[in-house]
């Protein structure tokens, strides 16, 4: 029986390409949406074309109480389409964008990356715990940000970071499952993130393409082949990492 892999955020973007990556493993993929379930829907045509099976589940990651509501239908879906009550990777890559200065963060938007970024990724996490798989694995999506400061991404890059310091955690407390937690850390990608900034700034892309060795920015299928590798067997041994995938910036 194949194994499966629930990637949150999967209908578009990087999170499209984590989750069509991880199909080509043999792996069956559940992707979760937020607003477009239409391209949800075509992601998983995408992924059955590829013969595995797959499954779409609305997830908003800013309304935390819908958590419990979304493992219900989690484990519905498991039982309905695989007829198991588990599953074996959790990737969390759902999520908001904003470039705002420091001066200019207001409280509400620090509580919606709050709750995106780190308390929603949090409680999905220790909610899915019981239901993942020994020999199973976390995969948290971080940002090269937390490395090296992008004015303007203050409040994101300090959600990410806390994220990389939880996922030391959960590397170390679910260990004795058998269960491995590591970190992707993309730098800046073309796609349509943070109303596709990168895509829509030719200026931006080209400083940023200027500071890598390989002289571009990054494409999604440089991430989600990443996080599709940590999804197998090669993988095992790799736990409680930080790897960073941004083409060598500020290295």
């Amino acid at each position: 029986m194949s194994k499966i892999a629930v990637v949150t955020g999967g209908s578009r973007g990087l999170g499209k390409d984590m989750a069509t990556s991880i199909a080509k493993k043999g792996i069956d993929v559940i992707v979760t949406y937020n607003n477009n379930r239409e391209k949800a829907e075509k992601t998983v045509q995408e992924i059955e074309t590829l013969g595995q099976k797959a499954a779409a589940l609305h997830l908003n990651m800013s309304d935390f109480q819908s958590l419990d509501a979304f493992i219900n239908e989690l484990k519905q879906t498991l039982l309905g389409k695989w007829n198991v009550s588990s599953f074996d990777f959790l990737i969390n890559n759902a999520g908001m964008g904003a470039t705002v200065p420091f001066e200019q963060v207001t409280e509400e938007l620090f509580n919606d990356f709050l709750n995106v970024h780190y308390k929603g990724v949090y409680f999905l996490t220790q909610k899915s715990v019981p239901l993942l798989n020994s020999g199973g694995s976390i995969i948290n999506i971080s940002s090269g940000t937390t490395r090296f400061s992008n004015p303007g991404y203050s409040v994101y890059a300090s959600m990410k970071g806390a994220i990389e310091v939880l996922t030391k955690y959960l590397a170390k407390e679910l260990g004795a499952k058998g269960i491995t937690a590591n970190v992707v850390a993309p730098g800046p990608v073309e796609t349509d993130f943070n109303n596709a900034f990168i895509r829509n700034n030719p200026q931006a892309k080209e400083r940023m393409s200027g500071l890598s060795p390989l002289g571009r920015v990054g494409r999604a299928d440089d991430i989600g082949s990443v996080v599709a590798f940590l999804c197998t067997e090669d993988a095992k041994w790799i736990t409680g990492q930080r790897i960073e995938v941004s083409g060598g910036i500020n290295s």
